[in-house]
């Protein structure tokens, strides 16, 4: 019996720049209202997650940055993993030296050197304030996670995640959609973060229905009881599920949820 569902939200419940379809609204009321746990596991910061979260009415924490930071609604943090100042130094400086826009998360805050088209795309719908600053003038420290992002050519993306994982093999990177490159401490990863709330509850892996549609979502997906890829998931995901559902435009999600879940 599921009493867990571990949910990424971009493209699984939520369309990609739109709002939530009342189908999902209305799954996600029975989930909680038949005693199922529901957790929102995200790359967004955990400021752009809550407001979502508050609107499907959920209580329980939030899981952001990929699994670097599990924190109530309340504010309590129950789990963190930031970058060593250090690598994210030498990350900042491998992006200014190849022209990379750069988004730096400093105590769930987000930072870019220039306002530009690419700021403005990532913040659409995320309910997230951002502070153009040169980085030289911060402090870095307690780093969340770097979000390197090229909006025009997905495989310079793909590029980039290949070369930072040759240079930083003990570090979490990964393409969480086509146009962004996620670097993050190699214990921020959406598995870990559900295994902690797993033993947090005290749940057994076949009680937990993981989903998701991205590369990100790998190790989401593989770690629940019940993984299943969406739709629209890459192809490399939809390898490693257990069960493939309809799309996210589709409601994709809620017919997972009523093949698995007694509602």
């Amino acid at each position: 019996m599921i009493k867990m569902v571990a949910t990424d939200i971009d493209g699984t419940i939520l369309p990609y720049g739109d709002e939530f379809r009342p189908a999902v609204l209305d799954c996600i009321s029975r989930l909680t209202n038949a005693g199922i746990k529901v957790v929102l596991v995200t790359g967004r910061m955990h400021s752009s997650a809550v407001p979502l979260a508050k609107q499907l009415g959920l209580s329980t924490p939030v899981i952001s940055y990929q699994g670097g930071l599990i924190k109530e609604l309340d504010g309590t943090t129950l789990y963190q993993s930031n970058l060593k100042p250090e690598i994210a130094k030498e990350i900042i400086k491998w992006a200014r030296q190849n022209n990379v826009h750069l988004n730096l998360y400093i105590d769930d805050k987000l930072y870019v050197e220039e306002d530009n088209e690419i700021i403005q795309y990532y913040i659409k719908g995320k309910f997230v304030d951002y502070n153009v600053i040169s980085f030289d003038k911060l402090e870095i420290k307690n780093v969340n996670k770097l979000l390197a992002i090229d909006i025009h050519d997905p495989e310079k993306v793909t590029g980039w995640v290949d070369i930072l994982k040759k240079q930083y093999p003990d570090l979490y990177i990964v393409k969480s959609t086509p146009y962004f490159c996620e670097i993050g401490p190699s214990d921020a990863k959406k598995s870990l973060s559900v295994e902690f709330l797993m033993r947090y509850w005290g749940l057994d892996r076949h009680e937990v229905l993981t989903i998701g549609d991205q590369n990100n979502d790998i190790d989401l997906v593989e770690s629940g009881g019940i993984g299943i890829a969406m739709g629209n998931a890459t192809e490399e995901l939809k390898s490693r599920a257990k069960y493939i559902t309809d799309t996210c435009d589709n409601d994709g999600f809620v017919k997972a949820i009523e093949k698995y879940c007694k509602l």
